[in-house]
């Protein structure tokens, strides 16, 4: 029967491959998610931890070597490096960290809606912050922190923070414009969603993996920046510890006593070397591509 009425038609249907599977994130990746949690806990907890006072000075152990009751040693007023450096922790991430929330807290959903938006107020907003972009954060940061004295921890957050918008709005921007134009989006306002609805269920999940690296990027550069800020004695004022402030205290006894600067000087590179290791390894791993049809 087959052969007088033919074969049954056959529904070719197209081959669908299985998504390619990424690649783990390393042993690497969280042992410097490790060490990042680990200077978390200290900054954090520093108070209830068995450290020593960071403020007392025990003048008879002046310069000492590592030991196992000084882990890193005094300074030249018999101090201990290691409660400094784990004290000084607190003020290096908490500028970091608070920066990039004002940062960010302005600058993202700015370059995200005018991105999607486009038209009048995009031109208007990109004109405006690449008109910032073209006075150098740093020397406006300086500027401005050597005449609001006195000098605190807050202002310092405020100013690196401000600064650091025009930056994030253009790289927000860039990824989000790169995004708007794609199919998904496009069928998304076909369908009658909502602009909310587009910018955080379409947008922001394809823009969240250079947001996240750039996010963790931008606090190893605030860390940065406040030590360059207390080496040119514009952070928060002695005797408050931070990594900045320890090496800038050390420059004029580092061939007597090395070791003020030389752990200060570890603990900011391992810090900003795990930072940026997680945020590239987390941008590259969680990056959405568009699917080819």
């Amino acid at each position: 029967m087959s052969e007088l009425f033919g074969a049954p038609e056959t529904t070719a249907h197209p081959h669908v491959e299985p998504p390619e599977e990424k690649e783990p994130l390393g042993v690497f990746f969280w042992i410097c998610v490790g060490w990042i949690g680990l200077n978390l806990f200290g900054a954090i907890f520093a108070n209830v931890l068995p450290l020593q006072n960071p403020l007392y000075q025990n003048y008879t152990s002046i310069n000492a070597g590592p030991s196992l009751h000084h882990l890193f040693g005094t300074d030249d007023i018999g101090r201990d490096i290691f409660s400094r450096v784990v004290y000084g922790s607190r003020i290096s991430i908490t500028a970091g960290i608070g920066a990039m929330i004002i940062g960010f807290g302005v600058g993202a959903p700015l370059g995200m809606l005018t991105a999607y938006r486009r038209g009048r107020f995009d031109t208007m907003v990109t004109t405006v912050m690449y008109a910032l972009l073209a006075f150098p954060g740093i020397v406006a940061t300086i500027a401005v922190l050597s005449f609001w004295v006195p000098r605190d921890l807050f202002k310092i957050i405020v100013v690196i923070g401000v600064a650091s918008i025009p930056i994030i709005y253009r790289i927000i921007r860039a990824a989000t414009l790169s995004v708007a134009s794609r199919d998904f989006v496009v069928a998304a306002k076909v369908q009658g969603a909502s602009d909310r609805r587009i910018l955080f269920k379409e947008l922001l999940p394809n823009v969240a993996p250079v947001l996240i690296s750039f996010l963790l990027i931008g606090v190893a550069t605030v860390v940065t920046i406040e030590g360059a800020l207390a080496f040119l004695g514009l952070s928060v004022n002695p005797p408050t510890p931070s990594w900045g402030n320890m090496i800038n205290e050390a420059r004029t006894i580092m061939a007597q006593n090395p070791w003020l600067v030389i752990f200060p000087s570890v603990a900011i590179c391992l810090f900003l070397l795990s930072l940026n290791f997680i945020g590239d390894r987390l941008r590259t791993h969680f990056d959405v591509a568009e699917v080819k049809l």
